[in-house]
């Protein structure tokens, strides 16, 4: 799993925080990350020319599922931690009743499958 992070230009990234906020979010996705192929963490400065205010931050994090569509959350919180904290818990709530939804689905087709299949006939075997 490819974790990039992006900062519009009142945020500064650096290797720190990139390293800290691929941390934060791959501890999230942990259990996930075998079927994620890719995530992309975007940070804003909402109101950067206000300079303060609360809840200005915005992370919103994309996540790629293997051979499915992207899903995407955002959240807004005072810090940055905060954001990417708040985010990284809804991509998983996201995730897990995305997959668990999917599971449910391919079980439910496969069970139809074996209801659609002739069922064959017993027929007593004649004994000498």
């Amino acid at each position: 799993m490819q974790v990039q992070i992006n900062t519009d230009h009142n945020i500064e990234n650096n290797a720190t925080l990139t390293a800290e906020l691929s941390s934060v979010v791959e501890s999230a996705l942990d259990r996930l990350s075998d079927q994620i192929t890719q995530v992309t963490v975007r940070l804003n400065d909402e109101n950067s020319d206000k300079k303060g205010g609360n809840d200005d931050i915005r992370c919103s994090i994309e996540a790629h599922l293997e051979g499915r569509q992207p899903v995407a959350v955002s959240h807004q919180a005072a810090t940055v931690a905060q954001a990417v904290d708040g985010a990284a818990d809804k991509l998983v709530n996201l995730l897990e009743s995305t997959l668990d939804r999917l599971h449910d689905q391919a079980r439910h087709r496969a069970e139809e499958r074996k209801h659609d299949l002739p069922q064959a006939e017993t027929q007593p075997t004649e004994q000498p």
